[in-house]
């Protein structure tokens, strides 16, 4: 380091350079991201858009959301270019300065050549000095200034003489340090200002920022959902475990996003009480009179009161009410989708023995039933064809009369001069928006297989054994059945009723009830739009019911609870002997339950041999299941969050653009139980597969259970399948192996060869010579 000068510059210079660099780094990527851009529209999007009343006052409604959307982009532009105007004039300056600190030469500035005498340097000097000092009508402060540092750097010998050899006055490679910051605050007057500074900022506002901030963050869950409000959920639930759809609606309008302490954005208006109790009149079975809390207090009960009537279409005052549902219905698929989860918890803590009481399946699949009512405005009891623009009762009764369509499906595959015949009181712009939205409603193609991983037979399930369920779930549109009769019609989910009880249903929930189901089976209420059953033999099969057929009934209930109960936990499961039962009559009872009758001992033996066949065809394939093993092992989780970008849903009464979602688990219908938490899916565009994975029952037979997969935004295009286990016992541990038998001569012969040793020893030694004397 010899030969170098270093000295500290607290001039502030560098504070340009500094200021620069962070003003750069800040520019450019707010500019690339917040720079207010006009999307660009696709015209096709313009006539995929559906026309209808509720839909153009959607979109009007959400275009002017925001009143103060165009000051706002236009205080943002003025920011950005304010910011790069003030980088163009510190760029200017830091150019200026390196411009002037590169062309520093004092003999030019001076007027003198090189090697000049001291005398020639003293006499430019002053000359020039009388033109250019400041207190001259031709002077200049600045030229001064470099005048005067020229002459002081050739009146010094060791500075001319560095700058004649080394061009710089101060000598080969001089260095100088400089802070990032004005030359103010490293002055000494100003140190106490500067000290508090620092402390306001850094020991005051911080604290307070980060504190506020983290004040508010711990009151929301990860859905952002009140932690307030998940507690409540979690209450009632698990106080009333069989909930219906309309204590359900009570709980969701109790919610605490619904107060103005705990959201700034509810409004409390002088003309609620007056708006109000005017709409709880016009709602019957509201239960206003209800004293329990939270439902007692206003919030909860005008929250309650503007849900039933968005789910009635009763028209709102759009000044005030209206703005009060349209916050209140954008809130809702969030609560919704925690209510959901809080149930399923408390359905597997339940499992667990955690808690005692045992919430249904009835109550969750209520809750999922909630969301896609809220996002179409419609009841339980509107027919899935009312989500169609320009769709009436009158025209619904005529299609089902006439044509004999009863669901979305079906009015899709009708051929195009049919349906329009059927709709011929539509006009054709109206007939244009409704047959739109028709071809853009989701038709899933819903598959599973179930199978056992990590095992050596993949497709046989043991007792006990973690059961690995793959939904495939194609998402098509129902335009692609425009026409198209031979389609199959989807499976709709069918629910049992308080006996367990159960019958077919099509894809928009219809229920099928047979005449043996007619004779012998409490069929379930039904919605206005299903058709009828007979009721007349339900005491009588109720009485004729036998002790026996009861105690096979409670069998298969149990058997059912146990498999849900394994899945959630170990421990859960209940075993034979604490039923007081043995395995074998438990097996065959689960069989009996699932209607098969006792096969004799031959067909045993020709299923055993087909069980032999399938095993073998089994090992053949070995290869293949290991490779699809390895793949599977081989996928590995996306870093980044599932996408919650879909398909756009048809919504009028929903404020904002809602996305399809979907829920899928596994459920016993005739135990009331729920196997798997629900999957929620969210980024269904094309394809996507879910694994759901469940423990098998402990008992071997036969169980039938049912996978589901529910919409949260459109009623009627719910599914599901059955998944049929044939659950076998456990293979025994070999005790004998033919390897393992050995024979006594070859044992003493081992035992024998053991002994032996190549090497002679002082005691064999002394052994042959004591059996040589025995002998003589």
């Amino acid at each position: 380091m010899g030969g170098q000068k270093f000295q500290y510059d607290e001039s502030g210079g560098t504070f340009f350079y500094f200021i620069l660099s962070f003003l750069a780094l800040i520019l450019v990527p707010t500019t690339f991201y917040f720079w207010p851009r006009k999307k660009k529209e696709d015209p096709t999007t313009k006539e995929e858009n559906c026309n209808c009343p509720g839909c153009v006052t959607k979109r009007t409604t959400m275009e002017h959301s925001d009143p103060y959307k165009g000051t706002k982009e236009l205080l943002v532009k003025l920011s950005i270019v304010a910011g790069w105007v003030l980088l163009a004039f510190l760029t200017y300056k830091v150019s200026q300065f390196d411009y002037e600190m590169s062309n520093f030469d004092p003999y030019e500035i001076l007027g003198v050549t090189l090697g000049s005498t001291q005398k020639d340097i003293k006499k430019a000097y002053r000359t020039l000095s009388v033109i250019l000092h400041p207190d001259k009508e031709t002077g200049d402060e600045k030229a001064f200034m470099k005048l005067t540092k020229a002459y002081q750097a050739l009146t010094d010998d060791e500075a001319r003489k560095n700058w004649e050899k080394y061009g710089n006055p101060d000598g080969p490679g001089a260095t100088s340090f400089g802070i990032a910051l004005p030359s103010w605050i490293v002055e000494k007057e100003n140190s106490f200002w500067v000290l508090g500074l620092y402390a306001l900022v850094f020991m005051v506002a911080l604290p307070i920022v980060v504190g506020t901030w983290w004040y508010r963050s711990i009151r929301y869950s990860g859905d952002k959902v009140l932690l307030d409000t998940s507690n409540m959920y979690w209450y009632f639930f698990h106080k009333t475990p069989h909930m219906a759809v309309k204590r359900v609606i009570m709980i969701l309008a109790a919610s605490f996003e619904f107060e103005k302490r705990h959201n700034n954005q509810v409004i409390e208006r002088p003309s609620d009480n007056t708006e109000v109790p005017a709409l709880i009149r016009e709602l019957p079975y509201l239960n206003e009179k209800c004293k329990e809390l939270p439902f007692a207090r206003s919030y909860s009960l005008k929250a309650r009161a503007i849900l039933h009537a968005h789910l009635s279409g009763i028209m709102l005052n759009p000044n005030t009410l209206e703005v009060d549902r349209q916050l209140i219905v954008r809130k809702c698929p969030y609560l919704i989708q925690e209510m959901v989860s809080c149930v399923s918890h408390l359905i597997m803590l339940a499992y667990a023995r955690k808690i005692q009481r045992l919430p249904s399946i009835e109550t969750i699949e209520n809750c999922m039933k909630l969301s896609p009512m809220v996002i179409q405005g419609l009841r339980e009891s509107e027919h899935p064809l009312m989500q169609l623009p320009h769709m009436t009762k009158d025209l619904r009764g005529h299609l089902a009369r006439k044509f004999n369509t009863r669901n979305l499906q079906q009015l899709a595959q009708l051929k195009p001069e049919q349906r329009r015949t059927a709709l011929r009181s539509l006009s054709d712009e109206h007939y244009s928006n409704l047959v739109k939205v028709l071809g853009h409603l989701p038709l899933i193609d819903f598959n599973m297989k179930c199978e056992v991983v990590d095992d050596e037979n993949s497709n046989v399930v043991t007792a006990g054994a973690i059961v690995t369920v793959t939904v495939e779930l194609v998402r098509r549109s129902m335009s692609d059945l425009f026409g198209d009769t031979t389609a199959k019609e989807k499976q709709g989910i069918t629910e049992s009723n308080e006996n367990g009880d159960i019958g077919d249903g099509d894809a928009d929930g219809e229920l099928e009830v047979t005449d043996d189901q007619k004779q012998g089976v409490k069929v379930k209420k039904q919605s206005g739009w299903q058709p009828k059953s007979s009721k007349g033999h339900k005491s009588k099969a109720k009485a004729g019911m036998k002790p026996h057929n009861r105690k096979l009934a409670a069998a298969a209930a149990a058997a059912s609870a146990a498999a849900a109960a394994a899945a959630a936990a170990q421990t859960a499961a209940q075993s034979a002997t604490s039923t007081g039962e043995k395995p074998k009559s438990g097996k065959s009872s689960e069989r009996k339950a699932q209607g098969a009758d006792e096969e004799d001992e031959s067909a045993d033996g020709e299923s055993g041999a087909e069980s032999d066949n399938d095993a073998s065809e089994a090992a053949a394939d070995d290869d293949d299941e290991w490779e699809k093993f390895q793949q599977k092992i081989n996928k590995r989780e996306k870093l980044e969050g599932r996408s919650k970008v879909s398909h756009p849903v048809h919504c009028p009464m929903f404020p904002e653009e809602k996305h399809e979602y979907w829920w899928t688990y596994i459920c016993d219908r005739k135990s009331h139980t729920l196997l798997t938490v629900p999957y929620h899916v969210t980024n269904l565009i094309h394809r996507e597969e879910v694994q759901l994975k469940f423990t098998a029952p402990k008992w071997a037979g036969m169980y039938v259970f049912t996978v589901c997969l529910r919409s949260d935004s459109y009623i009627g295009m719910d599914q599901q399948l059955d998944l049929k286990l044939d659950v076998k016992d456990p293979a025994a541990i070999p005790t004998e192996h033919p390897q393992w038998d050995i024979s006594e001569s070859e044992s003493d012969h081992n035992e024998m060869q053991a002994n032996d040793s190549e090497f002679t020893t002082d005691s064999s030694d002394g052994e042959d010579e004591e059996s040589r004397k025995r002998t003589d």
